[in-house]
């Protein structure tokens, strides 16, 4: 069949954005009525689809068949920056993303669509089973992946076990251990040598210590030069980075065909996952032992989630799944925002002296969690941060009916629907003109003042948390907030009051890169310099 193509005058009717229509003038067969049917119902199909997707006028170019596929394939490499700037340029904030080999996709930077879905119509918007298949092999039935009345027990349960008083403490016990046995060494040995540091790499290797430390009651020594890598943490960064692909795919349909057939990176999955349930299983047989030795006369009780959740008596493989979900959620969060965090204090030295002024002015009462929970500045500065720079670029849910959005978006059954942290923290709708700039102002307007009643650590009062749901909100709001703030101030309070830290190339701007948890694109690099008292003073007195 010969077929010749010419560009005629789009029809009336059909989606506006559709900038030409074709039309074929048959030369030496005749095309079947039925094949001419079906491309006709296809064209109209696809027609209406994009309509609706475009009831607004925003969002990528879309076609017929392909979507929005064209200028998704030429921004495959700044995704997060082209649906910011998308975003951005709507009227409402909200775009709508069809493209072929993927679900309809609604994003939104909206807060008071943020508001509905995660709070006002919650009930709509459950992860949904295209989420929980991603990550299904790895975390079970762990409360990251499950919805409904089954994720409502678990929610309920856990949040008991976070708030209890022992495994606050025990936090606490182990960051000050951890920092005075490992971390504080590590960086000054490395600036007795001049050595260069990848602070994300410290970073990761320190918060995988005490996740594990917290939460399975084992140090794993992940900064401990004498002793070899741990397989566990290995089999967590290689199934993390497998996950990550998954979710990436363009086609699902491609890792579930390579995990059926057992090949390539879905066997590696399987094979790491093996390596962390078969860990995390000893760990608990090993620990239920230890709780009949102490019912049986013996004594030091455990603070860890492992233990808490045995002596609470939960099956075997729900506490299994509970504690991988623990270490998922806590391993790379922290150190990613502090990544970020002594990268940007490299950048603004002013904010650096503030931060310290107030570091070094608190005395010994700063090194308590209390003492830190009023560190205004410090706590502007990593909120700032996280603004900038969330550790979960984008969160997303699966419509179970069909809704309308707040700002008249029509979602669809099994509709994809994303709130997007990144853009929401570049969106001058939110933030005002200076919204790309990293400034402590916009924060300690709001938070208390030192000698006012506190407000909670993860909490600013007078900001609505579905304008910064850096740490999600409404029902799913994240439990380890807290322990997260702790964690990240006592950190930063540390390294700051010792060390200064010189990016190697100072010119450099990194990738921000949107994996399962935000990373730093090859990483920080540093040299460290150490602070001695007189340089601590100078260093927070200097530009007053």
């Amino acid at each position: 069949m010969d077929l010749q193509w010419r560009p005629c005058r789009p029809r009336t009717g059909l989606a506006p954005h559709i900038s030409h229509a074709y039309r074929y003038r048959r030369t030496v067969c005749t095309v079947s009525p039925m094949l001419s049917l079906a491309a006709c119902c296809l064209l109209l199909l696809y027609s209406v689809r994009f309509r609706s997707g475009w009831s607004h006028g925003n969002g990528p170019r879309s076609y017929p068949v392909i979507g929005c596929l064209v200028d998704f394939y030429k921004n495959r490499w700044r995704l997060l920056d082209w649906y910011t700037e998308l975003l951005a340029a709507s009227p409402t904030q909200t775009i709508v993303v069809d493209r072929l080999g993927a679900r309809r996709t609604v994003v939104t930077a909206n807060p008071v669509n943020v508001e509905h879905i995660l709070k006002s119509n919650f009930g709509n918007y459950p992860k949904g089973k295209p989420f929980t298949d991603i990550l299904g092999d790895l975390l079970g039935t762990g409360i990251f992946n499950v919805d409904g009345e089954l994720w409502y027990a678990q929610r309920k349960l856990v949040s008991h076990e976070f708030s209890a008083r022992a495994l606050r403490e025990l936090e606490f016990a182990v960051l000050e251990d951890e920092a005075r046995e490992r971390l504080v060494p590590a960086l000054g040995l490395a600036a007795a040598r001049g050595d260069v540091v990848d602070m994300q790499d410290l970073l990761r290797r320190f918060s995988f210590d005490v996740i594990c430390r917290v939460s399975l009651g084992v140090d794993p020594g992940c900064l401990d030069p004498a002793l070899p890598a741990p397989r566990l943490a290995a089999a967590f960064d290689a199934a993390a980075g497998i996950i990550a692909r998954r979710g990436a795919a363009p086609v699902a349909a491609v890792w579930k065909a390579k995990r059926a057939l057992d090949v390539g990176s879905e066997r590696q999955l399987r094979e790491e996952i093996a390596v962390i349930h078969e860990a995390v299983m000893d760990l608990i047989h090993i620990r239920k032992k230890e709780c009949g030795l102490r019912v049986n006369g013996g004594d030091g009780r455990r603070s860890d989630l492992l233990s808490r959740m045995i002596e609470c008596g939960y099956p075997d493989e729900a506490i299994r799944d509970m504690v991988i979900s623990f270490i998922m959620a806590g391993r790379d969060t922290t150190s990613s925002a502090l990544t970020w965090f002594f990268w940007l204090l490299t950048r603004h030295r002013d904010v650096e002296r503030e931060v310290l002024r107030e570091i070094t002015g608190g005395g010994a009462s700063h090194a308590a969690a209390g003492g830190q929970g009023k560190m205004r500045a410090l706590h502007a500065a990593l909120c700032e941060t996280m603004r900038l720079y969330p550790p979960v670029a984008w969160d997303s849910k699966h419509a179970a009916a069909g809704d309308v959005l707040p700002d008249g978006t029509r979602v669809e059954r099994g509709d994809r629907v994303t709130y997007f942290q990144y853009g929401m923290g570049r969106m001058e709708s939110i933030w005002g003109a200076d919204a790309g700039e990293f400034s402590l102002r916009r924060w300690l307007s709001i938070i208390p003042e030192e000698n006012a009643a506190p407000a909670p650590p993860a909490a600013v009062a007078g900001l609505s948390p579905f304008k910064y749901p850096v740490f999600q909100a409404g029902p799913r709001t994240c439990l380890g907030k807290e322990m997260a703030f702790v964690q990240m101030k006592f950190v930063a309070s540390t390294v700051l009051r010792r060390f200064e830290l010189v990016p190697v190339d100072e010119g450099r701007v990194p990738v921000f890169l949107p994996l399962m948890t935000a990373h730093m694109g090859d990483g920080l690099n540093v040299t460290v310099r150490s602070r001695s008292g007189e340089h601590v003073a100078s260093a927070a007195s200097s530009g007053n």
